[in-house]
């Protein structure tokens, strides 16, 4: 008995070391881990940086800047002197004016430029990159609600696949006793060894099914650390059982209603109006005068460490666009199509949306009868094959109904499972199509 218990404790500790993961907690790990949560994240981020990138052009634009020339270029000489506050008499001399020698010109310049108006260009900049920050925050929202969705997904398929592995395990252990029981029944005379033969066929079919459906765990269980965002490999003891969803059973008009306000992608389509339309302001305010001032202050010198002159520079200037080869008008034209463009785009998505609420919404009835139905054929089989069990061993059944009744009860059992399974998702898909997916939903409880 001392050499036997090391080794069961070797056996039993991947049981142990296997963590206790519910639905919930595995939706919460994702929305935590997922790659692609990361990602977007990032997205949303850049987002916001470019509204602040929009905004930085209220504020004034400070440069500073050094410059070297050198050369004996009359105009050049003479300007560089004179900022240099080097001129003199003798910088009249027709000869030094005419031709005058090579000289160096460095220049430090510190200038700020201003807008003081641009017809609401630097607005329409930043309402662009608000209404661009919104539909990036859409899309996270959206890829949080593909992230849970999955994550169900594949967390009942797991369950699904392991709870079709016992139905598979008991299918065996079921006609491996009708295989006992045939034999008993051959031995008293009232059966043959076809009997017998045929129950050995449907053994290996059973235990076929319990070989594909044992890899089929392994398999699930993959896809659902891969919807986590966890290796492959990692254990847990799933502990949300396999069961119907509570569905607030509102109809479909409500779920249409709420569908073509939450859905991130209804909300995208209007943004994009939006943005359609802030384009098409910003194109025509192209047209009306812009305003700035400019302040400047320049030290200008021979060489670079020495002493010279220092000057300042304030101005104001007015730029009306008043004929650019019709390009303007086109711009105004282009944003004007967009628009009517992204309106069309808008009542399109909205029709696709409300189709897909219609779609998940029947999906979700289809799988409720269904479980009712598979429910009621399972207790039926189960007392068919009960009593065909009985009459086989009284001599009464042939083994054709034996097989018959076995065959049944392994196919509704997995129906009803099917059932179950298929009625989950449809109500998360239905959550999801409404666009109110989130991990306090009612489906995932």
């Amino acid at each position: 008995m001392k050499l036997r218990l090391p080794t069961l404790l070797v056996l039993s500790l991947p049981v142990w070391a296997q963590a206790p993961l519910t639905l919930a907690g595995a939706v919460r790990m994702a929305l935590d881990k997922h790659p692609s949560l990361e990602a977007i994240a990032a997205r949303v981020k850049a987002a916001e940086t470019r509204i602040q990138q929009a905004r930085g052009n209220y504020l004034p634009k400070v440069n500073y800047t050094e410059t070297f020339a050198r050369g004996n270029n009359p105009v050049f000489v003479f300007g560089s002197l004179l900022t240099q506050h080097q001129f003199s008499e003798r910088n009249f001399a027709i000869g030094p004016l005419n031709r005058p020698d090579a000289m160096n010109n460095f220049q430090s310049a510190v200038s700020v430029d201003q807008v003081l108006y641009d017809a609401g260009q630097i607005r329409h900049g930043v309402q662009s990159a608000g209404v661009g920050r919104k539909m990036a925050g859409e899309d996270q929202r959206l890829a949080r609600m593909g992230v849970t969705a999955g994550v169900l997904r594949t967390y009942f398929g797991a369950v699904l696949a392991g709870e079709s592995l016992k139905v598979a395990n008991e299918a065996v252990k079921s006609a491996e006793a009708d295989l006992q029981r045939a034999a008993s029944v051959r031995n008293a005379g009232m059966a043959t060894d076809a009997d017998v033969l045929s129950i050995r066929v449907h053994v290996s079919a059973v235990k076929e099914q319990q070989i594909r459906r044992t890899y089929d765990v392994s398999v699930a269980r993959a896809a659902l650390n891969e919807a986590l965002g966890l290796p492959l490999d990692t254990e847990h003891s799933l502990t949300t059982p396999l069961a119907a969803a509570q569905t607030k059973g509102a109809g479909i008009a409500e779920y249409e209603k709420t569908a073509v306000t939450e859905r991130p992608e209804a909300r995208q389509m209007g943004l994009s109006t939006q943005l359609a339309s802030t384009a098409t302001q910003a194109a025509r305010s192209a047209l009306l005068p812009q305003v700035g001032v400019r302040a400047q202050f320049e030290a200008d010198r021979q060489q670079f460490a020495s002493k010279g002159g220092a000057n300042w520079l304030f101005a104001a200037s007015l730029k009306w666009n008043l004929f650019n080869g019709f390009s303007d008008r086109a711009r105004i034209d282009e944003a004007e199509e967009s628009l009517r463009g992204s309106r069309a785009f808008q009542k399109q998505t909205d029709a696709g949306i409300r189709l897909q609420v219609r779609r998940a919404h029947a999906d979700l009835k289809s799988a409720e009868e269904r479980i009712e139905v598979a429910s009621a054929a399972v207790t039926m089989a189960e007392e068919s094959l009960r009593i065909v069990k009985n009459r086989y061993e009284a001599g009464l059944a042939t083994v054709t109904d034996l097989l018959r009744n076995e065959t049944a009860l392994l196919e509704t059992r997995t129906r009803r499972l099917a059932a179950v399974y298929d009625q989950r998702v449809a109500a998360t898909l239905l959550d999801l199509a409404a666009g109110t997916l989130t991990a306090e939903s009612e489906s995932l409880r």
